[in-house]
């Protein structure tokens, strides 16, 4: 299927958000749908995109956002999703910080069903910057669908950034976080996933037996761990045990650690 190529026109962010931002570019340079950032000015011999960017994404709190609030309208069809307070009349999508770079991506995906509607392919009002209800979300041809679920256990606030941005390109938009036993089996208990994603280097965490407990309450999930000690550094006899261990607690994949984003790629989109 031939790609569809959304053009973003940023405003303002910190060079960490920026960052956040270029991953999400690159990342969803794996799907049919994917976003580039709009270049106005390109180098010579280049021709420029005519028009306006279909999204224009602003930092609420930068010194150029004031030009986009005093503006009454936007260019015919596009869109405007405002990050932070104050968003002029005119916002199609508001976020507040910090950032729900997931929530951001489905909004961004919204965009291609919002042109869908407007060439008159669609029929369905997605105007309104409002969640369709619990657990409920919108497929790129405009479907309303229970929203896919994730658990992490264990991740570091890097490992977590990167998970839910990865998971939100394989339409896994919910993302639950654990980082003990008790709220682990709270989760577990309370929802239905279709991926777990286990640190076995957690300290504190009985990893394998939250593995046993997830495979056996949620068999139809994909369930994935991570080590240090199945990259490189674990040794060749570390590794081989830690395989059979893992073959013998029904883990879908072992993964090395730091996550390697080929690797991560391969499974997670078999969701």
């Amino acid at each position: 299927m031939q790609q569809t190529v959304i053009g973003v026109s940023v405003v303002g962010f910190s060079d960490v958000e920026r960052h956040a931002l270029n991953t999400i570019f690159r990342l969803s340079q794996e799907r049919d749908l994917t976003y580039a950032p709009w270049m106005p000015l390109s180098a010579p011999g280049v021709t420029p995109p005519l028009g306006e960017a279909p999204v224009l994404l602003v930092d609420g709190d930068s010194a150029e956002a004031v030009m986009v609030q005093v503006r009454e309208t936007l260019p015919p069809g596009q869109r405007l999703i405002w990050i932070g307070d104050d968003p002029p009349h005119h916002a199609w999508r508001v976020q507040q910080r910090p950032i729900d770079w997931a929530a951001l991506l489905q909004d961004l995906d919204a965009v291609f069903a919002a042109h869908r509607v407007d060439s008159g392919l669609l029929d369905l009002d997605i105007t309104e910057p409002a969640p369709l209800g619990p657990g409920l979300d919108l497929d790129l041809s405009g479907a309303i669908v229970v929203a896919r679920r994730a658990l992490v256990v264990g991740a570091s606030a890097d490992e977590a950034v990167y998970l839910k941005t990865r998971l939100a390109l394989a339409a896994v938009p919910a993302m639950d976080v654990a980082h003990d036993m008790a709220t682990a089996h709270a989760l577990i208990t309370d929802h239905q996933y279709c991926c777990g994603i286990f640190n076995l280097d957690a300290a504190g965490l009985d990893s394998w037996g939250l593995i046993g407990h997830f495979v056996r309450s949620q068999p139809q999930a994909l369930t994935l761990a991570v080590s240090e000690l199945a990259g490189p550094l674990g040794g060749w006899w570390r590794r081989r045990r830690l395989r059979r261990d893992a073959a013998r607690h029904g883990i879908g994949a072992l993964l090395p650690r730091p996550l390697q984003p080929p690797e991560v790629s391969r499974w997670l989109d078999l969701l």
